[in-house]
C-alpha cells in the first residue's frame, strides 16, 4: 500500500514538474522582442518601414493607434485611418508598410506589430524633411568686392561660405519664417580663391558657386 502510494506521489510531482516546465517554455516563445529606431522621410517621396510582414501584422500611429493591418485571407485594402488612404500599402515584394507621397505633419512614431512568429515590435520615429532650396546669389557689388548667399529656410537648413574646403561662415536658424543669409567680402589677396555657398540639411544639400564681384 505503501509503494503504491509513493508511486502516485512520484507520478503527481513528475506532472507538476512536466507542467511548470511547458509553462515556461510557452512564456518564453511568447517573449515580445522589441526595438526602437530613428528614421528620415522626404516630403513627396515614399518612406517604406523595414521590418517584413509575410502574414500577419499592424502598423500604429501616435494616439491613432492601428492605421494599417493585414493577416491571412486579407487581401487589398488595409488602410484604417482616411488620412492615409490610397497612400499606405503593403509592399507586395519587400512586405514593407509604404507611407507614400509624405507630407510635412506626417512626422510621428510608428509601430509595426510583427505577429509572423511570437511578436515582434519595432518602433520607429519618422522626421520628415523638405529637399533643400538651391541658394542664391545676390547684392553682388562690386565697388566692395562682397555678395551676399541666401536659402529659403525649413527644418534643419545650415547654409554655409566655403572657400575652397575651408568653412569661413555658417548660419541657422529655428525661425523658419525668414531666409538664412551670409555676407562674402573677398579681400584682394584672395581673389583668385574660389567660393562656394552650400544649403544642407539631414536629407539633402545644394551648392553654388559664388561669382567674383570685383572690379
Amino acid at each position: 500500500m505503501n509503494h503504491l502510494f509513493g508511486w502516485r506521489r512520484l507520478a503527481r510531482l513528475t506532472f507538476m514538474l512536466l507542467y511548470f516546465l511547458i509553462e515556461v517554455l510557452c512564456a518564453s516563445q511568447q517573449t515580445v522582442q522589441s526595438e526602437s529606431q530613428r528614421v528620415k522621410g522626404i516630403v513627396g517621396q515614399s518612406f517604406s518601414f523595414p521590418e517584413r510582414v509575410i502574414k500577419s501584422g499592424n502598423l500604429l500611429y501616435g494616439d491613432l493607434g492601428s492605421i494599417a493591418n493585414v493577416y491571412p485571407g486579407k487581401e487589398g485594402k488595409i488602410t484604417l485611418e482616411k488620412r492615409f488612404e490610397n497612400r499606405l500599402h503593403l509592399n507586395n515584394v519587400t512586405r514593407y508598410f509604404t507611407l507614400s507621397d509624405l507630407q510635412i505633419d506626417d512626422a510621428g512614431v510608428y509601430t509595426v506589430e510583427n505577429t509572423d512568429e511570437g511578436k515582434k515590435i519595432i518602433t520607429f520615429e519618422l522626421t520628415v524633411y523638405n529637399v533643400v532650396s538651391k541658394p542664391q546669389v545676390t547684392e553682388c557689388d562690386s565697388s566692395s568686392c562682397s555678395v551676399v548667399c541666401s536659402v529659403d529656410n525649413k527644418k534643419e537648413v545650415t547654409l554655409t561660405l566655403y572657400r575652397g574646403e575651408e568653412i569661413l561662415n555658417q548660419t541657422s536658424s529655428p525661425n523658419l519664417t525668414t531666409d538664412l543669409s551670409l555676407r562674402l567680402e573677398v579681400e584682394g589677396k584672395d581673389y583668385n580663391s574660389t567660393y562656394s555657398c552650400v544649403a544642407a540639411n539631414p536629407v539633402s544639400n545644394e551648392t553654388v558657386h559664388v561669382p567674383k564681384c570685383c572690379s
